[in-house]
């Protein structure tokens, strides 16, 4: 895959939706190494009390994260943009192999390099456990599909 990935900073609010959407698409493969290439060589994240410095970490913390949190489904949404950075919220729901449901809650702050690479994630987090029936993504595993809510339309 190229070091280049567009849409580029500056972001305009067009073109910083379509970045969270991609992000947002990515995390829902579930391919930690395809995701990792989002991310400078060097990228640095805050992701709750983990630290991965680089995509080999962001790789090896991925695959701890998606063997963990099975049947994961996300969606984003921006929240603000200027420049080279981009804050997003965001809620995920997945189960645990006991079969407990939750949606985790959170915010992260991006900035990107002028290739379009994040080079800093900083996340903040929050879990609630769910039952099943209070699930609201119903989707095949995979990309959330385009005419799906998405969070503000699920109330969220």
């Amino acid at each position: 895959m190229s070091d280049v990935r567009p849409p580029l900073p500056p972001f305009t609010r067009e073109t910083a939706i379509q970045k969270v959407r991609a992000a947002e698409d990515g995390w829902n493969s579930r391919d930690p190494k395809k995701v990792s290439l989002a991310y400078t060589v060097d990228s640095r994240w805050r992701n709750r009390a983990e630290f991965p410095v680089g995509r080999e970490q962001i790789v090896e913390f991925l695959t701890r994260k998606w063997n963990r949190e099975l049947d994961y489904r996300l969606i984003k949404e921006l929240w603000a943009f200027e420049g080279n950075r981009i804050a997003v919220r965001f809620a995920y729901e997945f189960r645990d192999d006991s079969g407990q449901w939750y949606r985790s809650y959170g915010n992260e702050n991006w900035e990107f390099d002028d290739n379009g690479l994040m080079r800093l994630r900083y996340a903040s987090i929050n879990d609630l456990r769910i039952s099943e029936g209070e699930r609201k993504y119903h989707w095949p595993l995979g990309p959330r599909p385009a005419d799906h809510p998405g969070l503000s339309e699920l109330g969220l």
